[in-house]
C-alpha cells in the first residue's frame, strides 16, 4: 500500500525538485549578469524528469557510495536529489563585448515561469495528499 502511495506522489516530488534546482540555475544567472565571459547556463526540464523517473526517482537506490575506513572519518551526506545531469550552455541572441551571454529578459522570463510552475506542482500536490487524507478518514 505504501508503495503505492509513494509511486503515486514521485512524479510531482521529482518535478519539485527539479523545479528547485532550475531556480537555483536561474538565480546564479541573473546573479552574474555583468560578470564578465560568464555564461548562462540551463538545463532540458523535460528531458532531465524522464531520466529522474526512469532512474527510480532521487537517487535513493543505487548510485554512488562513499565508504569510511576508520571510526573517525565523518559520514557522506548526500545534497538530496539526484541532482542535473546535463546543465547546457545558453546560445546567446546577442553576446556582450565582455563575453557574457546572460539576456537578462530571458532570464528573468524563465524565473518567472519556473516560479509560476513550482507553484502550481506544489498546489497539484498539495490537493493529491488532501485527498488521500480524505480517503483515509472515516465516514460520519
Amino acid at each position: 500500500m505504501i508503495d503505492k502511495l509513494s509511486g503515486y506522489l514521485d512524479h510531482h516530488q521529482e518535478a519539485l525538485s527539479l523545479r528547485h534546482e532550475r531556480q537555483k540555475v536561474l538565480a546564479n544567472n541573473i546573479a552574474n549578469a555583468d560578470t564578465p565571459n560568464y555564461k548562462a547556463r540551463d538545463f532540458d526540464f523535460s528531458a532531465e524528469l524522464d531520466r529522474a523517473m526512469e532512474s527510480g526517482g532521487s537517487g535513493r537506490e543505487g548510485g554512488l557510495s562513499l565508504t569510511t575506513t576508520s571510526a573517525r572519518h565523518i559520514p557522506a551526506q548526500t545534497a538530496g536529489g539526484g541532482g542535473v545531469h546535463d546543465l547546457l550552455y545558453r546560445v546567446p541572441e546577442q553576446p556582450s563585448l565582455d563575453g557574457n551571454t546572460v539576456d537578462m529578459d530571458r532570464e528573468r522570463t524563465a524565473f518567472a515561469d519556473n516560479a509560476l510552475r513550482y507553484q502550481a506542482n506544489t498546489t497539484i500536490l498539495t490537493s493529491k495528499i488532501q485527498g488521500i487524507k480524505g480517503a483515509m478518514q472515516p465516514e460520519r
